[in-house]
């Protein structure tokens, strides 16, 4: 049986409304903690000119390499072992040729350390080309303040259980992602109380 995420499969479709026209543009894309690879499969199939490359740490890189054998295209490579904290990531860097013009994230941020997050946002600044998209995709913090009663007890179900871990505050986010030449282009109400943040970096 392949690997199956409900929330991914519920989030799909708001998913690629929001971010599909951001991507009309780019041509490559790195997911990072693709989890299942339901992403992937859905989003190649409704933007035919993406090339979408899966990225997980390497236990989970079996099972999202099952989905897209059984379930992937020509547009959906071998998913990639990365860890966010084992620098350098796999990928060419931001200048090459086949650099990715688009990277996403779904559901990852708030599971990480905050060391482990800003090590994200550093890679993002070496593997982002120019011009080029970053997409973060889940719950948020205003002002220190939770949107909702469930993501303050998410939250607290969170940090028992890593209290290294914890929903991000967007204010940091965006303050780490200017960091990396990158200005916020919308951010985006979407399902279940979680956010669609996505950053351009200018071609210069």
């Amino acid at each position: 049986m392949l690997p199956f995420a409900p929330a991914a499969e519920r989030n799909k479709d708001a998913i690629r409304d929001v971010l599909g026209p951001h991507l009309a543009e780019r041509r490559r894309l790195l997911e990072i903690g693709s989890g299942t690879g339901q992403h992937a499969v859905h989003m190649t199939g409704a933007l035919p000119h993406l090339l979408w490359q899966c990225s997980d740490l390497a236990d989970a890189v079996p099972g999202i390499a099952a989905r897209l054998d059984a379930e992937g295209n020509d547009r959906t490579p071998p998913p990639l072992a990365l860890d966010v904290a084992a620098p350098p990531w796999p990928v060419p860097e931001a200048g090459a040729p086949d650099a990715f013009d688009a990277i996403f994230t779904a559901n990852t941020l708030h599971i990480m350390s905050f060391a482990h997050v800003e090590q994200f946002f550093e890679r993002i600044g070496e593997a982002l080309a120019r011009p080029g998209i970053l997409a973060v995709y889940g719950p948020m913090k205003y002002g220190g303040d939770f949107t909702t009663q469930s993501n303050a007890e998410f939250d607290a179900q969170l940090r028992a259980r890593d209290p290294q871990s914890g929903i991000r505050d967007f204010e940091i986010l965006d303050d780490l992602a200017y960091g990396q030449g990158l200005t916020l282009a919308g951010d985006n109400a979407m399902p279940a109380n979680n956010r669609l943040l996505v950053w351009h970096r200018g071609a210069s």
